[in-house]
């Protein structure tokens, strides 16, 4: 069945789409309803990460959903949907696959943009619609059965929509895909007389990328939260998760008030923030025993503390600053019309 809907829908759906531009967050939900979908749609501003997108759907019931974009190292991509309360563990995921322990790394971010034709933030399991993604595997948490609904970025970190694991089935098929739902909690004995269990779900082809950059992850380490992403998805630790988030109006009515995600897509805002902070450092440490314990070395030692304590925050804005540069000039240049001559 799947086979032959790949032959006929998909090539349908994707001819009238260039190769080197994936569909639109518009293109995707018009085909949802084309398809009889039911779903419901959510806007609220760009999130980066699981925890952010929470303080805008995390009230609504249903499960989300947090989203990895790896590869082995032969080079052929995976992406694991997964509840954001699942535990993954790569190593475990890597030998089920028979990769071995450490044949699953995050994926370059690089990619995002050249196979799955979405900026950071924006990998769900929609991203498969793009003919560019056709040789990603794509493995689904069993645990979106038991949710009456889920959340899902359609293609684009401003919106959740949420739909249950049967519709999502459905638009998989839609496009020739078999829907593969996996105990990702599992941890089966791999050996000689029990071959890897998921070994069927590894992709037959290679896909060669442009300079194969490998310097920078398109997403996060486990211990750090995802980027939806899980939803997310460079790395944004737990500690500035928040600051992605909030804004401008919305659909939806926040748990919780955030920064403003433009606010650090601007430059002198930007440089504001660091300077603030430290500032407000160096009043603190200014303080009457601090100047009698250390005398004329209050300075060396005030400036020791700055790097150690604040080292962490600066690189954390600074991810956050080119995240959001890098996803606004990806919606920028995706939605270029050039001047007709």
């Amino acid at each position: 069945m799947g086979k032959g809907l790949k032959g006929n829908n998909y090539s349908r759906i994707s001819s009238s789409i260039s190769p080197l531009m994936g569909h639109t967050k518009e293109q995707l939900l018009a085909r949802l309803k084309e398809l009889q979908i039911q779903f419901s749609q959510y806007e609220h501003p760009v999130v980066l990460t699981v925890e952010a997108q929470a303080q805008y759907v995390g009230n609504l019931g249903g499960g989300l959903s947090k989203n990895l974009f790896l590869k082995d190292k032969k080079n052929r991509f995976y992406i694991v949907s997964a509840l954001a309360e699942t535990r993954v563990d790569l190593k475990v995921l890597s030998q089920r696959l028979g990769l071995g322990k450490g044949g699953l790394r995050m994926a370059p971010s690089e990619a995002l943009g050249e196979i799955l034709q979405v900026p950071l933030g924006c990998v769900t399991p929609f991203v498969v619609v793009n003919e560019s993604a056709r040789d990603v595997s794509l493995l689904l948490d069993q645990g979106f059965k038991t949710k009456e609904h889920c959340f899902f970025h359609p293609l684009s970190n401003d919106m959740s929509i949420s739909l249950n694991a049967r519709d999502l089935d459905k638009f998989l098929i839609s496009i020739g895909r078999d829907p593969s739902y996996v105990d990702l909690e599992a941890n089966p004995a791999v050996g000689k007389d029990q071959p890897p269990d998921l070994a069927a779900l590894v992709p037959s082809g290679s896909i060669i990328l442009p300079d194969e950059p490998e310097k920078q992850s398109s997403q996060v380490p486990q211990d750090v939260k995802h980027v939806s992403i899980d939803n997310r998805t460079t790395t944004v630790s737990a500690k500035v998760a928040k600051a992605s988030t909030g804004g401008k109006n919305t659909m939806v009515t926040p748990v919780k008030n955030g920064h403003s995600s433009g606010s650090y897509a601007d430059a002198g805002q930007f440089i504001d923030t660091i300077l603030q902070k430290t500032s407000e450092f160096f009043i603190s440490e200014l303080k009457e025993e601090n100047i009698k314990s250390h005398g004329e070395q209050l300075g060396t030692v005030v400036s020791d503390k700055l790097q150690k304590n604040l080292s962490s925050d600066f690189k954390n804005l600074a991810i956050i600053f080119k995240n959001i540069a890098y996803t606004e000039g990806f919606h920028a240049g995706t939605h270029y019309q050039p001047p007709r001559l």
